[in-house]
């Protein structure tokens, strides 16, 4: 176990074998049903993120980069430890950025890429998605300046895939927040916001890909 008193962060492997230790009680006492809705997450990331799925649109997996990030290892899954209500909820996200930043420090330029850090929200509404994505949405431009992607997952979110506006890859069976580092092909999810615009081409310009280039000719023609 990895983290602090506002952040408890675990690998696949702890989460899997119940490995929750938490000082003199055991961490299955101090999250009860916490631990359930990592292993949940742990299971859909598993099972679903990994594997193709007939209404994506293209070839591959849902997620390229979950596969190879199990394998190394840098996938990783995260708590609130004083719960998900206000203030400890906006400390949680804080040092969720902090925390990715250390995890990556010692790692080579292949291996951030892959690096992927869930903050698993169980305390917040299934039903409605409205308090996550506002959370998101505050969040976004730090980690976006950063060089960090931070994305939403909901079991009721309306996020359309990128190939087709009629599937939902973005819905989890529990709320989270993921962050992985940001990549040049990340472009099409920051379009419609111009200073993550600004963020992305300080970072790559000029070596952007034939495709996003034109991707960015459409956002200006647009």
């Amino acid at each position: 176990m990895r983290g602090d008193e506002k952040l408890r962060i675990f690998s696949p492997a702890e989460v899997e074998r119940g490995e929750v230790e938490f000082g003199p009680v055991s961490r299955e006492e101090a999250f009860g049903e916490h631990l359930g809705a990592l292993r949940q997450v742990l299971d859909w990331s598993v099972e679903f993120l990994v594997s193709g799925h007939p209404s994506l649109g293209r070839s591959g997996p849902v997620c390229p980069y979950t596969q190879p990030s199990l394998r190394k290892d840098l996938f990783l899954l995260a708590l609130p430890a004083n719960g998900a209500g206000g203030a400890h909820l906006t400390d949680a996200v804080a040092r969720l950025r902090e925390w990715y930043e250390k995890l990556a420090t010692d790692l080579d330029a292949d291996e951030q890429e892959l690096l992927t850090l869930l903050m698993v929200l169980p305390e917040l509404d299934r039903a409605d998605s409205t308090e996550l994505d506002a959370l998101q949405f505050a969040a976004k431009d730090e980690f976006v300046a950063d060089g960090l992607m931070l994305g939403q997952f909901h079991p009721v979110c309306e996020e359309p895939g990128l190939w087709n506006e009629d599937f939902r890859p973005l819905r989890s069976p529990v709320p989270l927040l993921a962050v992985r580092r940001l990549l040049v092909f990340d472009l099409p999810f920051l379009i419609g916001a111009d200073r993550h615009l600004t963020d992305y081409l300080q970072r790559f310009a000029p070596g952007i890909p034939a495709r996003m280039r034109d991707q960015l000719v459409s956002r200006v023609v647009s």
